[in-house]
């Protein structure tokens, strides 16, 4: 009963309820910001900005030992079980090897600022930045982890509001920084918000689980086995974050800052703020995926209503943000933005496939499948830079979105085939109908856009489909309960 109850489109809807206000209202507070940002840096203190914060997340991702993903799998189980004084020790255990991973990172990125230096910027201009950027590595480490306790434990609603008030609280503190000290504010503006972050989740974190943290050594291997399954994370955390910061920092090479601010833009509009979407989605998806991943039956009725939920609410978001964009782009930045329109319009399609993607690429995570992890989230990391690369070379920004398109249906491909053959993954009908049905209505949209005039008839037309994909999903939603 409890497994039905928790696998219902209401148990889901309620959570992306939930975190989808909570993000909506991120999503407001960060637009303004960026829109500041814009306004105040231009393309080119965008891109700078882009290229520490994207070094900083890679650094983050090679020396957190993953544990931020692992953690929430072997807790939920816990959790579940209801082996409280279990859990509570695995939580010390947990605690104890971030504590390392956090003062490793630092060192890390103290000890290689000099080559992150040439590498990103083919110079030794910026070593004492990236030095001072070091602590935020080891605040990062400690914030997943505790965001990881905090999933585990169900405390949603505590992650939505502390969410909500740390965007806020960055925000309001960051952006005057950028006004006065304009570009020399980046470095502290990364600082400050790493630590409010940091600060928020402690709070939230300690009161549920009072830290406790040990050094021994018996204690410390107790944490072998999440610590192998978080070396593949850390390993596929590398390659996403590599493939990032490759991009670039190419990009930067063949196209000067000024490219780098655009493709940034383009991708906050899509990848980033679709990404909210698909967190708040997910937050309360892979732990209870991780809590019956032994059962196939079950994995794959919560993986198929999860790919639904996901379509019902992305893709009227996705049909809108297609007509949309050419008054969003210089509403949200600039008219100096204008280049990304094309790209955003096309990387849009990307992120429907990876809506319904998302949910089947976490059941290797949740099943543990370590070496598989790596091997796919490497695979599609090459093909990102390969394919954002050489859309550049041949259309400049616009063709980074095709670069992202053309990613996104390879990894669709890959994951679906991967996960039937491996784990008897299989889509349900229901599911298949109601994503071709978008689909189609999301190509309709794009065909009236690109090119189009912002005439009377493009906004009647596009208001239309807007319409019928805000009605599919309700009718789906409304036979299906």
């Amino acid at each position: 009963m409890r497994n039905e109850e928790e696998s219902s489109y209401k148990h889901i809807l309620k959570y992306v309820g939930l975190f989808g206000s909570v993000q909506f209202l991120s999503v407001l507070i960060q637009l303004v910001r960026n829109k500041l940002v814009a306004l105040i840096l231009g393309p080119m203190g965008m891109g700078l900005n882009s290229l520490f914060n994207s070094t900083v997340q890679l650094i983050s991702c090679s020396t957190n030992m993953g544990l931020d993903t692992s953690a929430v799998r072997r807790l939920s189980e816990l959790y579940d079980q209801g082996l409280q004084q279990t859990l509570n020790h695995r939580i010390m255990v947990i605690r104890s090897w971030t504590m390392i991973t956090a003062l490793g990172g630092m060192m890390v990125c103290l000890l290689l600022s000099g080559v992150l230096s040439h590498l990103t910027f083919s110079s030794a201009d910026h070593l004492l930045h990236f030095m001072a950027l070091s602590p935020a590595i080891a605040m990062l480490a400690i914030t997943g982890s505790e965001t990881a306790i905090l999933k585990s434990l169900r405390q949603l609603t505590k992650l939505a509001r502390l969410s909500l008030l740390n965007v806020f609280l960055a925000v309001a503190i960051t952006t005057p920084i950028f006004y006065f000290f304009r570009l020399k504010g980046i470095i502290p503006s990364i600082l400050i918000a790493a630590f409010i972050q940091m600060i928020l989740t402690l709070r939230a974190s300690y009161r549920l689980a009072p830290l406790r943290i040990s050094f021994r050594k018996d204690i410390l291997l107790q944490g072998s086995d999440m610590l192998k399954l978080g070396i593949s994370f850390v390993l596929a955390g590398v390659c996403a974050s590599g493939a990032d910061f490759a991009i670039r920092s190419i990009l930067n090479n063949m196209g000067a800052l000024d490219a780098v601010g655009l493709y940034n833009a383009g991708f906050v509009m899509t990848v980033t703020y679709a990404g909210l979407v698909f967190s708040s989605l997910s937050s309360d998806f892979f732990p209870r995926l991780s809590a019956v991943n032994t059962d196939v039956k079950e994995s794959n009725l919560l993986i198929n209503k999860q790919i639904e939920v996901s379509v019902m609410i992305l893709a009227p978001m996705l049909i809108a943000l297609v007509l949309g964009v050419p008054l969003l782009v210089p509403m949200l930045f600039s008219s100096e933005f204008l280049p990304i329109v094309s790209m955003v319009q096309i990387a849009s399609l990307a992120m429907f496939l990876r809506a319904m993607k998302l949910p089947v690429a976490f059941l290797t995570l949740a099943k543990g499948a370590s070496r598989d992890y790596f091997l796919l989230e490497a695979y599609s990391a090459l093909v990102l830079v390969v394919c954002v690369i050489v859309g550049f070379r041949l259309w400049g920004i616009t063709g980074t979105g095709v670069g992202l398109l053309v990613t996104g249906f390879i990894d669709y491909i890959v994951v679906n085939v991967y996960a039937r053959l491996r784990f008897g993954y299989r889509m349900s009908f229901k599911m298949l109908v109601l994503s071709f049905a978008q689909l189609i209505l999301l190509l309709g949209t794009f065909a009236i856009c690109m090119g189009a005039d912002l005439t009377f008839t493009y906004w009647l037309f596009g208001g239309a489909i807007v319409v019928v994909s805000l009605l599919t999903s309700f009718l789906f939603y409304i036979m299906s309960n």
